[in-house]
C-alpha cells in the first residue's frame, strides 16, 4: 500500500481491494460509443440542463437498497430528461453487474457510463459500454496506458479527479472528459466547493463533470454557474420517484430559479 492509498477511508481501500482481485473479460472487447459531448451540446441547445443520473442500487454512503428492476429505473430516468445513464457494475459494496449495465443499454438510446473502479487493462473488457470510468487516484502510474487502452476499444474515458494536481495528471494522459468528485475518498467529506476550486483550471475543449453532493435544484445550478457541463446524480434521484427526480435536476436552469 501506497501513502496514496493509506489516506484513503477504510471503506474505499476495501472497495479498491476488491477491485484488485476482480478479473477482467475474456474478450477484448469493441465499442461502437454513442457520443456523450454530443449528447450533452443537444440538450443545452434545447434549454435543459445535462444530467448523468446514476443507477445505483446501494453504496457505502447510502442506506437503504433499491430492489427496482435496474431497466425500468433508467427507461424512468431517460423519461424524465436523463442525457446519459451511469450505471454501477461493482458487486460487492454497490449492488451492481455487468449484466445491468448490459440490459440497461440495450434499452436506451442515449449513452451509458459505466462506474466502476478499474484498475487494470482486463478489467476494461468485462462488459460494453458507452463511457468508462478511471478515478486517477486509484491508478496512479497507470492513468495514460488506461486512457489509451479504453480509447483503443472504442470507449470514452471519464478521469474523475478531487484536486487540481490530479486534475493536471488526468491532461497529461489525455483526457477530453473530465469529472470533479466533491467527494474526499479519504474522509468522505462532501464539499461543492472541491468542484468550483478545480473547474477553473479545466480546458474550454474538455467536457466537464460535477459528481457527489449535488441533492438540490440550487446545487445544481450552483455547480453549472461554477462551469459544469453536465452533473452525475445518484442519490438524490434514487431516493423517491427516479422520473420526477431526474426531471427536478434537468430542468434546474437559472430561468426555472426566478419561478421558484
Amino acid at each position: 500500500m501506497n501513502a496514496s492509498e493509506d489516506s484513503l477511508a477504510p471503506e474505499v481501500r476495501s472497495i479498491l481491494d476488491a477491485a484488485r482481485d476482480r478479473p477482467g473479460g475474456d474478450e477484448r472487447v469493441s465499442v461502437t460509443a454513442r457520443s456523450f459531448p454530443d449528447a450533452v451540446a443537444a440538450t443545452e441547445a434545447a434549454g435543459r440542463v445535462p444530467v448523468v443520473a446514476e443507477v445505483k442500487p446501494t453504496s457505502p454512503t447510502t442506506d437503504g437498497e433499491r430492489t427496482d428492476d435496474p431497466v425500468e429505473l433508467a427507461r424512468e430516468m431517460v423519461a424524465g430528461g436523463a442525457t446519459a445513464l451511469s450505471v454501477l457494475t461493482e458487486p460487492d459494496h454497490f449492488g451492481g453487474s455487468v449484466e445491468n449495465l448490459r440490459r440497461i443499454r440495450e434499452a436506451v438510446d442515449v449513452p451509458v457510463l459505466r462506474k466502476d473502479f478499474v484498475v487494470k487493462e482486463s478489467q476494461l473488457d468485462a462488459v460494453e459500454s458507452d463511457l468508462v470510468l478511471l478515478i486517477a487516484r486509484f491508478v496512479p502510474d497507470d492513468l495514460s496506458d488506461l486512457v489509451a487502452a479504453a480509447r483503443e476499444r472504442g470507449f470514452q474515458p471519464l478521469v474523475e479527479v478531487h484536486s487540481r494536481a490530479e486534475l493536471e495528471r488526468a491532461l497529461d494522459a489525455g483526457a477530453d472528459i473530465v469529472g470533479v468528485n466533491n467527494r474526499d475518498l479519504g474522509k468522505l467529506d462532501v464539499d461543492l466547493e472541491t468542484f468550483e476550486s478545480v473547474a477553473p483550471h479545466v480546458p474550454d475543449d474538455v467536457t466537464l463533470l460535477a459528481e457527489s453532493g449535488i441533492l438540490t435544484a440550487e446545487d445544481a445550478r450552483r455547480m453549472r454557474a461554477a462551469g459544469a457541463d453536465a452533473l452525475l446524480i445518484g442519490t438524490a434521484i434514487m431516493d423517491g420517484d427516479v422520473r420526477e427526480n431526474t426531471e427536478r435536476f434537468a430542468t434546474a436552469t437559472p430561468e426555472t430559479e426566478k419561478l421558484e
